[in-house]
């Protein structure tokens, strides 16, 4: 990479790594796997980082690294299963009047219950706001599958966590 291009990279690595880095959190579910899957996204990133640059969405091109990365994980350890090796404390939180710690604190529980699809189509539609056609293009699926993964999923969250009983799913 020549010095401007490499000066550049990290000037956006500095600025953009803190939302790049929640992104692969709420996919993982856990830090170190968050912090690989970053690491492997900006690697990639940086290889392409001068015709990114140009085209001038790196934060799209970085982000569809991270969840086909993801997802490419996840068709790779189809037959062996994540073990949840522990409980997690319980949490105490004062709660605010409008009640978003305590939902707050029930979504990230029942996140790591749901398969790394199942998470990257909630971050995806509900954290990312992407439209469903958006979806489908990352995950290299249709739009049909993302509309019933976002319901099964959905229905499995309210099951899970009946504090979300009340989301709707987007139209």
């Amino acid at each position: 990479m020549e010095e401007l291009a490499e000066r550049e990279f990290r000037e956006y690595v500095a600025l953009r790594q803190g939302a790049l880095y929640r992104i692969a959190y709420l996919l993982t579910g856990h830090h170190q796997d968050a912090e690989d899957l970053l690491q492997v996204a900006l690697t990639k990133l940086a290889l392409h980082w001068p015709r990114v640059h140009r085209s001038g969405s790196p934060d799209g091109y970085v982000r569809k690294i991270l969840y086909r990365q993801h997802i490419s994980i996840w068709r790779g350890s189809r037959n062996r299963r994540e073990h949840v090796m522990g409980l997690l404390p319980e949490m105490t939180a004062v709660e605010d009047p409008s009640g978003q710690t305590v939902l707050k604190l029930a979504l990230s529980r029942v996140l790591g219950e749901l398969t790394r699809r199942q998470r990257a189509v909630v971050v995806l539609r509900y954290y990312e706001d992407l439209p469903e056609a958006e979806v489908a293009a990352l995950m290299g699926t249709s739009v049909g599958t993302v509309r019933s993964q976002v319901h099964r999923t959905l229905t499995r969250l309210r099951v899970l966590c009946p504090e979300l009983r009340y989301i709707e799913e987007p139209v």
